[in-house]
């Protein structure tokens, strides 16, 4: 499948921390009309990008590209950085955690040109001192 544009996958991000939103909290969320919300929500669920409301989308499945950034923060700006982190559609879960880092970041991407964009967009966020990443390959357990 092609690519989503940022409309798109704005609207899946929104529905993975809150599959039962109206659409007017949708597109109050993502910053579109309700009309345009309505209609790409459609457009999403007919084209199988979203298979059902838990969220389930093409990104889940074998071919999407998965994987952890690990990401050390300038202690004063964590705050700023976690909130531009979370508006960036591609990011579906942010931990803090102990040790050399400070964030462990999940990424969802269709293809691997759009994760490099999305590592892009995460180093220049300003605060983020250093970046890691790893790619999450098959499933060894569980």
């Amino acid at each position: 499948m092609p690519s989503l544009p940022e409309t798109d996958r704005a609207i899946i991000s929104a529905l993975r921390g809150d599959a039962r939103m109206s659409i007017t909290q949708l597109a109050q969320t993502v910053g579109i009309s309700r009309t345009t919300a309505r209609t790409r929500l459609e457009a999403l669920v007919a084209e199988g990008r979203i298979r059902r409301f838990t969220v389930e989308t093409d990104v889940d499945v074998e071919g999407g590209i998965r994987a952890i950034t690990l990401v050390e923060l300038q202690g004063s700006l964590s705050r700023n950085v976690i909130r531009t982190l979370t508006r960036i559609p591609e990011v579906s879960t942010i931990h803090a955690t102990n040790g050399a880092w400070d964030l462990v970041v999940e990424i969802r991407t269709d293809t691997l040109a759009n994760f490099d964009l999305v590592l892009r967009r995460i180093r220049e966020v300003p605060g983020v001192l250093n970046s890691q990443s790893c790619l999450l390959l098959a499933p060894v357990a569980g």
